[in-house]
């Protein structure tokens, strides 16, 4: 790759080169552009930038037992066209990953069938269920790489101590989906003005800090290691902050939606609110319910500061396709979740282009940032880096570049976004994974 502007925050490089790679690993960080030897195949990125693969910690990739909403080979496929090169499949499966045999599955189809590297993560308990607490050191064996009920909380706060205790002795984060549920009750956007308007049942904002609080509290008790799942409003990002002043061994994640839309996108017509209070035919639009749902400007602002601070440690997509049937329903009974891997650069754009997050933390949050949160768990690799002799694993970005979101053209089996029509302003041009080009804009690679 010759003439891009080389970011790699784990080596402190920001700078004009080429990126020499080579039987799959990453031979060369030229001194500067022009430095490439005969023999090579060569990648103009010049006016763009080079980069490690992103990875995400927080992928529904449904398989086995929802393959009719995505199978691996297509979650990955979807991946690599995000600029993914590591993704981690979440436990809500059928069977759930609460078992070796299943994990194993999972692992064993992502190498088989995977374009991009999978990981596993295992459930905190049984079935996801919230009553006993899985093998742990059995899934740590097998290869998970964290703990999480996510779709579900870890509502039970002896479970929950309990989990949190055994992380000291596996090493793996409790990832958990905080949402106190005799707080949120059945509701399916934020609380508010906006909710009340479209005569929808709103989750007021403390069911999210109110877990994170008691988390928080059990991570200081015990010792252990927390991971808090797509957090989205400012006081759980206050409480985050004061955890990590305080030396907890707590982290953060914050998904691409909620540093980009808010709750008046539930309107439909791009988040226009609706002039002299008639709803537009779009309102309802059910791929916007998703959980934790859409905030307030004042929420959004506080994630972005929160990720530009470093309080939020790393962007993870919470990526979660869809049938179709499962979003043409009405808003009530609409399944949670959006399709959003293959957006997600664009997505975490806005707030670079805005001003309030700058590229180069950005590209650390979604490559050196969850290479970290991993750590040796990934194996005996190390990820998040373009250092010689690592996999070479790239993605060539144009932060510049306008493009339409067209869900009909997504890899993914879910089709379900709110970005539909969208322009966004931020492209992923090329993937390569150990070497290998897996994807490439307006290419249908075989």
């Amino acid at each position: 790759m010759v003439g891009g502007r080389v970011l790699d925050p784990v080596q402190g490089i920001d700078r004009l080169a080429d990126v020499l790679l080579k039987d799959g690993i990453v031979e060369a960080i030229t001194g500067a552009p022009g430095d490439v030897p005969d023999g090579y195949h060569v990648i103009d990125a010049t006016g763009l930038v080079v980069a490690p693969g992103f990875i995400d910690v927080h992928t529904h990739l449904r398989e086995p037992g929802f393959e009719h909403k995505e199978t691996i080979a297509t979650g990955t496929r979807a991946a690599a066209a995000g600029g993914f090169t590591t993704i981690c499949a979440m436990p809500n499966t059928e069977p759930n990953q609460d078992n070796v045999s299943t994990v194993e599955f999972v692992l064993r189809t992502g190498r088989e069938q995977g374009v991009v590297r999978v990981l596993a993560i295992g459930a905190v308990t049984l079935e996801r269920a919230g009553k006993r607490l899985v093998e742990m050191a059995e899934l740590a064996d097998a290869g998970v790489i964290g703990f999480s009920d996510d779709g579900n909380p870890v509502a039970d706060p002896n479970i929950m101590r309990q989990a949190l205790t055994y992380s000291q002795v596996t090493g793996l984060p409790i990832i958990n989906h905080c949402e106190e549920p005799s707080i949120a009750g059945a509701g399916q956007m934020q609380m508010g003005v906006i909710a009340s308007h479209l005569g929808l049942t709103g989750v007021a904002s403390e069911a999210e800090t109110v877990m994170v609080e008691r988390d928080i509290a059990l991570a200081e008790l015990t010792g252990g290691r927390l991971h808090v799942a797509h957090l989205s409003t400012r006081r759980a990002v206050e409480a985050v902050r004061r955890a990590k002043e305080r030396g907890l061994h707590v982290t953060a994640e914050a998904t691409p939606h909620h540093v980009s839309i808010t709750e008046s996108w539930v309107y439909g017509l791009g988040g226009a609110v609706p002039e002299n209070g008639a709803l537009s035919t779009a309102a309802y639009d059910t791929n916007t319910k998703v959980n934790p749902p859409l905030r307030t400007n004042d929420d959004v602002d506080a994630v972005v500061e929160g990720l530009a601070e470093g309080t939020i440690d790393l962007i993870a997509t919470d990526h979660a396709p869809h049938a179709a049937t499962d979003k043409e329903c009405t808003y009530i009974e609409a399944a949670h979740g959006i399709s959003n891997i293959e957006t997600a650069f664009g997505s975490c754009m806005v707030p670079v282009h805005s001003g309030h997050l700058a590229l180069e933390d950005l590209i650390e949050r979604m490559t050196a940032a969850p290479a970290r949160f991993l750590g040796p768990t990934a194996g005996d690799t190390e990820l998040g880096s373009l250092k010689v002799g690592l996999p070479a694993d790239v993605v060539v970005l144009d932060p510049s570049a306008d493009w339409t979101v067209e869900p009909e053209a997504f890899f993914s089996k879910g089709k379900n976004t709110p970005l539909a029509g969208t322009t966004l302003k931020g492209l992923v041009v090329t993937t390569l994974y150990a070497g290998e080009v897996v994807h490439e804009a307006g290419a249908r690679l075989d």
